[in-house]
C-alpha cells in the first residue's frame, strides 16, 4: 500500500516536471517565430494576443473575468511586457530581448524589500551587482539606434515582468489568470489600430501567429499552472530559466541571427547569478527546515 502511494506520488512529481519542461519549450519559441512573422511588431502583437485571450477563455472559462484592482494593475503590467517583448525582439537580436527580460528577478529583489519594509539580504545585493555587471555587456557593442531601442525595450519588459511578479503575489490566486486574460485583451485592444496598415495577410504568417496565440501563450500558461501545481517553486523556476537559454539557440537555427559575444556572456552570468541564488536560498531553506 505505501509502495503505490509513493508510486502515485512520483507519477504526479514527474507529471509536473514533464510539464514545466513543455512550458519552458512553449516560451522559447517565441523568438523564433517573432522573427519569421512579416508583420510589424504591433499587428503581430494583436494577432498573437488575441487569440491567446480566447483560449484563455476557453480553458478557464468564468475564471478569466474575475476581477479586482491588483487584477487590474497586473493586466497593465502584463501587457506592457508583452508589447515590449516583441517590440525588443524586431529590433534587436533575440538573445539580448529574451536575457534583458529575464533580468526580472533584479527588480524584484530590489523592489520587494521596499514594499514589505524588510532588511535587504545580502545574497540578493551581491545577486544585483552581478547580473548588474552582466547587463552592462549587452551595450558594450557598436550598435544601431535601433537595437538600443530594442536593448531599452528589453529592460523594460524585464522591469514589467517584475513589477506583475509581485502584484501577483501580492493578489488572491483566484485573479491570477484574469489578469493575463485582461493583459492580453488590452494588448489586442491597443494595437487594433495597426492592424489596417496591413496590405498582405500571408498564409504562413497567420500560422505562425496563431502558433504564438494558441501554444506559446495560451496552452502554455496553462500548461505551466498544472505542472506549477505538482512541483515545488524552486523547481519550477530553475527549470524556466531553459526558455532564455534555448530561445537564441532557435532563432540562430532558423533564422541564422548570431548573438554577440558580449550578449552571450552577459546573458550567461545574468542567468548563473539567478540559477546560483535561487539554489543557495533552496539549499538554506532546506537546511532551516532540517535544525528545528
Amino acid at each position: 500500500m505505501k509502495n503505490n502511494y509513493v508510486m502515485e506520488k512520483f507519477s504526479e512529481h514527474q507529471k509536473g516536471l514533464a510539464a514545466i519542461l513543455l512550458t519552458a519549450l512553449l516560451w522559447s519559441s517565441g523568438g523564433l517565430l517573432v522573427k519569421l512573422i512579416a508583420l510589424s511588431a504591433m499587428q503581430l502583437s494583436f494577432f498573437r494576443c488575441l487569440i491567446a485571450a480566447l483560449v484563455f477563455a476557453v480553458i478557464f472559462k468564468k475564471q478569466v473575468f474575475y476581477l479586482n484592482g491588483y487584477a487590474v494593475l497586473n493586466s497593465i503590467f502584463y501587457a506592457a511586457v508583452l508589447i515590449l517583448f516583441v517590440y525588443s525582439t524586431k529590433t534587436t537580436t533575440a538573445a539580448n530581448a529574451i536575457f534583458l527580460q529575464s533580468t526580472a528577478p533584479i527588480y524584484v529583489f530590489l523592489i520587494e524589500p521596499l514594499l514589505n519594509k524588510t532588511k535587504y539580504e545580502k545574497i540578493n545585493i551581491v545577486t544585483v551587482i552581478i547580473c548588474s555587471l552582466g547587463m552592462v555587456l549587452f551595450f558594450v557593442d557598436e550598435i544601431t539606434p535601433g537595437q538600443m531601442k530594442g536593448n531599452i525595450a528589453g529592460l523594460g519588459s524585464g522591469l514589467a515582468f517584475a513589477a506583475m511578479f509581485i502584484g501577483l503575489r501580492k493578489n488572491k490566486k483566484e485573479f491570477q489568470l484574469s489578469s493575463i486574460f485582461y493583459g492580453n485583451m488590452l494588448v489586442a485592444l491597443f494595437t487594433l489600430q495597426y492592424v489596417f496598415d496591413i496590405e498582405q495577410l500571408l498564409f504562413n504568417d497567420i500560422l505562425m501567429v496563431s502558433f504564438l496565440g494558441i501554444f506559446q501563450i495560451g496552452i502554455a500558461y496553462a500548461i505551466f499552472s498544472y505542472g506549477l501545481h505538482r512541483v515545488q517553486a524552486f523547481e519550477a523556476s530553475v527549470m524556466s530559466l531553459l526558455e532564455p537559454l534555448l530561445n537564441p539557440i532557435w532563432v540562430f537555427i532558423g533564422y541564422g541571427e548570431k548573438p554577440s559575444i558580449s550578449a552571450i556572456i552577459g546573458g550567461g552570468i545574468i542567468l548563473s547569478a539567478i540559477l546560483l541564488r535561487t539554489v543557495f536560498v533552496e539549499v538554506r531553506a532546506n537546511k532551516k527546515v532540517s535544525d528545528i
